[in-house]
């Protein structure tokens, strides 16, 4: 036989209240962490592009014949590494600075990669800044001797 009271104890108050409290605070607690893991994953995906954009376009410039021909082979590669690890072209700028004349035999060409990395689903709008870091690296190539 079961008694009820018409004042019921705390017990009988907070029953069921530990499912509700344990859902609130694992939403709230694991989106940031979610959110941190992305943003680190970005940041790393961005260091891995400039890193192979650099390298592939100072080894495609040293290849070409002529210097505005090399500029944008070397430009082209960068922008194709850079679509492969999911970047836009217009976050990155590209530099290529040659030591001495471009192509000789034993010059050094030297390729500058930066790229803006955003935050996670964060669109880019009027008055907002949503980059987290900017991103370089830079790869030097000699020009062959005996080409």
């Amino acid at each position: 036989m079961r008694c009820f009271l018409a004042n019921p104890t705390t017990a009988e108050r907070e029953s069921g209240s530990a499912v509700v409290e344990f859902v609130f605070l694992g939403l709230v607690l694991l989106v940031p962490v979610i959110y941190f893991i992305l943003t680190i994953g970005r940041l790393q995906a961005g260091s891995f592009a400039v890193v192979g954009a650099a390298d592939q376009a100072a080894k495609i410039y040293v290849t070409e014949d002529s210097p505005p021909d090399a500029t944008a082979q070397a430009q082209q590669a960068a922008i194709l590494v850079l679509k492969d690890f999911g970047f836009d072209a217009s976050e990155a700028e590209i530099e290529v600075n040659c030591d001495g004349e471009c192509l000789t035999p034993g010059s050094g060409v030297t390729v500058e990669v930066r790229l803006g990395i955003n935050l996670p689903f964060m669109p880019p709008g009027r008055g907002v800044d949503g980059s987290v870091m900017v991103v370089e690296s830079s790869a030097t190539q000699l020009v062959e001797r005996f080409r």
